[in-house]
């Protein structure tokens, strides 16, 4: 039950990441309802937070995470990095985190091939 709650949890945090981020870049509706539907249900709540502690932070990211990542999709990977990267506190840095989130993309493309 204690692992259940915490991805519930975990799923939660996700949503309100994306609730948070997504409206203040003015995105079409109908554009942020297709990102949701498209993207954000193909990797688990778990690695979306791993995603975002790799671009943002210095965090790490499993294998089974990269090849979640990779069945995502390079567009999706993209878009959700420069969503969240364009957010006013972070526009500052934003080349930094657009090169990190190259960097993991090639990263986990590698982990992907080998398994």
């Amino acid at each position: 039950m204690s692992k259940f709650s915490s991805q519930i949890t975990t799923l939660f945090i996700v949503v309100a990441l994306v609730c948070a981020f997504v409206p203040v870049f003015s995105v079409e509706e109908a554009e942020a309802k297709s990102l949701w539907n498209t993207c954000l249900v193909k990797i688990t709540p778990k690695c979306a937070l791993d995603i975002i502690a790799v671009v943002f932070e210095n965090g790490t990211i499993s294998d089974p995470c990269c090849n979640d990542l990779v069945k995502e999709g390079k567009m999706c990977h993209d878009t959700l990095i420069k969503y969240i990267a364009d957010k006013p506190m972070l526009i500052a840095h934003e080349t930094e985190y657009l090169k990190k989130s190259d960097d993991l993309w090639n990263h986990c493309v590698s982990i992907s091939k080998s398994t």
